[in-house]
């Protein structure tokens, strides 16, 4: 599996040095320069699993992993952009009947302008998201919650990139917003509790009225789940793996639900249960539920949930990749999704994976939805 793994990393950079470096114009031993140096940026994920036994946890100083990055997703943007010079260049030999060929200075071009748009998108992932604001109409709301503020924090992946400065910044922001919860939606590491020990300490002066909730993701299940879930909970971080709390306003009551991931099951963990997790809640109550995934929101609507928070698809990071991320998200990628009753949004991430952290045109956020009554 690992191995297949690396071989699909390896396709962009196959692509590059068999359309784009070889018809190049140079000297033999430059051209093998540059296939030793394609091949070794396209194996950023071996060098990670060589580093800390993980792909998912690459334990370089924080200037390697963006130069990893910045070339990783030079490699895959300038593999697209050769791919469609190609086209161009069928369509230019059907149309001159033979006599086209592409220049070496159109390839150029697109190299250029797949490393620029690379430092872009990885400038993007690396920042500290501002605060977005969403307005949610709940029909069952009481006037007791009318004007409710939540938080979401979603995908943060602390790790070598995203560190504890980075995380300080984002505790910040997010207590300044002054709302009344605030809720984390998985995703919180990438590494093991002694690796990301310092990284995740500032994450313990969240503050908000209501406290601070919060599920796991998939890769909470990819080092010790248990050991998280203990560290986390120590945090001030309220766990609410299929388990919910009541937050009550005067005679009202709203119920925020939370469930396991959809990985859970393979990691040898309870997978996620919405029926546990609302068990004994206040009947009359509208449901917030937390959940890493978006898959489910249709079975969460049918359930009664009036908002659907949920992550990791990263808000499929380059404008255009939302379509090649539907199919396995249930349809949903990004944004606000109304589904009957029911509100589903899809956070683009606070985040976001190390191993491959560009951004274009799908910013990060830390979302804040005030609730309205329907």
């Amino acid at each position: 599996m690992t191995s297949i793994f690396h071989l699909f990393f390896s396709i962009p950079s196959l692509i590059v040095i068999a359309r784009w470096l070889v018809p190049l114009s140079l000297p033999g031993w430059i051209k093998l320069v540059g296939v030793v140096a394609l091949l070794a940026a396209s194996q950023y994920h071996l060098w990670s699993r060589l580093s800390s036994g993980s792909v998912f946890a690459p334990e370089f100083p924080r200037t390697i992993v963006l130069l990893f990055n910045w070339a990783f997703g030079a490699i895959l943007l300038l593999a697209v952009f050769q791919l469609a010079l190609d086209v161009a260049g069928v369509i230019g030999w059907i149309v001159r009947r033979g006599a086209w060929a592409m220049p070496d200075a159109a390839r150029y071009a697109v190299a250029v302008l797949a490393m620029i748009l690379a430092a872009i998108g990885v400038a993007n992932a690396a920042r500290v998201p501002l605060v977005k604001d969403v307005a949610i109409t709940i029909p069952n709301l009481p006037p007791a919650f009318e004007g409710y503020r939540l938080l979401q924090l979603t995908d943060l992946h602390l790790s070598r990139l995203f560190t504890a400065p980075w995380a300080r910044q984002v505790v910040t922001r997010a207590n300044a917003a002054g709302v009344d919860a605030i809720v984390v939606t998985g995703d919180f590491i990438d590494g093991s509790v002694a690796m990301r020990r310092d990284d995740v300490a500032p994450l313990a002066d969240l503050r908000a009225l209501d406290g601070v909730w919060a599920v796991p993701g998939n890769h909470e299940y990819f080092f010790d789940y248990a050991e998280w879930m203990r560290h986390l909970s120590a945090l001030g971080i309220r766990m609410l793996p299929n388990a919910h709390t009541v937050v009550e306003r005067a005679d009202a009551a709203l119920v925020i639900a939370g469930v396991t991931d959809l990985s859970a099951r393979g990691a040898g963990q309870a997978g996620p249960d919405r029926e546990a997790a609302l068990a004994g809640a206040p009947p009359a109550a509208p449901i917030v539920l937390l959940d890493h995934q978006p898959r489910n929101a249709r079975a969460a609507a049918a359930q009664g949930v009036a908002l659907q928070l949920s992550g990791h698809t990263h808000g499929g990071m380059i404008a255009g990749m939302a379509k090649l991320l539907e199919p396995a998200n249930g349809g949903f990628v990004s944004g606000v999704y109304p589904i009957g009753d029911m509100t589903l949004y899809v956070s683009n991430g606070t985040g976001l994976w190390p191993g491959f952290a560009i951004r274009l045109g799908r910013p990060s956020e830390m979302t804040c939805f005030t609730l309205h009554r329907g």
